[in-house]
């Protein structure tokens, strides 16, 4: 949860000038981060966040957009709680702030989602709406095939009103109902920076590109490695499996092999990892690689035949025999630092 906490950190130093921002931050971060709660016949505000800088941040805003005292309490943490939180409390002026930030409408009834003031504010304010939510209940994991922004919500209705203060912005965020709580969550590379870089994040946003970017380097890295380690083993089969068919095949002819599809056969046996134009070079005199490939097929073909004749194995079972244990003399390619090992590619032995 490192990100998470810079991420927090640096918004909640973050400062904003224009006060209708502001209104839709704190509006945001009392519907997902408070409630509101009766006591002795009066209605009082609550803000619970995981940070004391955030909680600075509300009351700050509190008294110098709305004029409203409030107070902090300090819960320490214990049990599953693993850290302190910080409860910004407005008891006497709870039902006035209510009103004021759209937690309460017209004729005094809670409202489910955000208040219709801040929904259809200017883009900037959408941008406030999800950094007061952010403040409130988001997180943000690593960069990598798991990577997500994630706001807790309070309610469905507040989960819709907050995928579309993000469609505003340009981003596709999604609702969902998991564990049986409402969350929106933003898995889109491109969409988490571009989020990051609206709710004025920026430091935050250079960490998370960097981590970024190394785990795609490394990925890319991992993947030319089990490519080319699995381009090293299909050679290696093909090349066993070759040379046990023509061995075979000099086995079953004998004395009976023709002397230029002898001379082929051997070429091909002695240099096992060579190409059919390398043999062909090697060759005396000189051969095309058709020529050498047109000869080792008489070769396997001519041998074949007899096999059948003789009733014995042929060519074919000899390279099935080979090919089996060709990748078990194939060293892995080197992975990537700090990646496992390149197995063996899908399918193979």
């Amino acid at each position: 949860m490192a990100l998470t906490s810079s991420v927090k950190e640096e918004l909640s130093r973050l400062e904003v000038k224009k006060s209708s921002e502001r209104r839709a931050e704190l509006s945001a971060l009392l519907r997902f981060a408070g409630g509101l709660h009766i006591v002795a016949g009066r209605i009082e505000v609550e803000a619970e966040v995981d940070s004391g800088a955030t909680a600075r941040r509300v009351r700050r805003t509190i008294a110098e957009v709305f004029g409203h005292d409030s107070e902090l309490v300090v819960v320490s943490g214990g049990g599953l709680r693993r850290g302190s939180s910080y409860v910004v409390r407005v008891g006497r002026d709870g039902e006035a702030l209510a009103r004021q930030t759209g937690l309460l409408d017209g004729r005094g009834r809670p409202v489910r989602g955000l208040p219709p003031a801040v929904v259809n504010g200017a883009v900037a304010d959408a941008a406030a709406v999800l950094r007061g939510a952010f403040l409130a209940h988001g997180s943000l994991t690593e960069p990598g095939r798991s990577a997500a922004m994630e706001f807790t919500c309070p309610g469905p209705e507040a989960a819709l009103a907050l995928v579309g203060a993000a469609r505003r912005l340009g981003v596709l965020a999604k609702a969902r109902e998991v564990r049986g709580a409402d969350r929106v969550v933003v898995r889109d590379g491109d969409a988490i920076a571009a989020l990051l870089t609206r709710m004025g994040a920026h430091r935050t946003l250079l960490q998370w590109e960097d981590r970024r970017m190394r785990k795609e380097v490394r990925a890319t890295a991992n993947r030319l490695a089990n490519f080319d380690d699995a381009n090293l083993r299909r050679s290696a089969q093909a090349a066993v499996a070759a040379g046990a068919r023509v061995e075979r095949a000099l086995e079953i002819l004998g004395d009976e092999v023709p002397e230029h599809l002898r001379q082929a056969g051997e070429l091909r046996l002695s240099n096992k990892q060579a190409s059919l134009d390398e043999l062909g070079r090697l060759a005396d005199p000189p051969l095309t690689k058709d020529a050498v490939a047109g000869r080792i097929r008489r070769l396997l073909a001519m041998a074949d035949r007899r096999a059948e004749e003789l009733g014995v194995p042929g060519t074919d079972a000899a390279a099935e025999t080979a090919a089996g244990t060709a990748a078990e003399r194939v060293e892995p390619a080197p992975a990537a630092a700090g990646e496992p090992a390149a197995g063996p590619p899908a399918g193979g032995r």
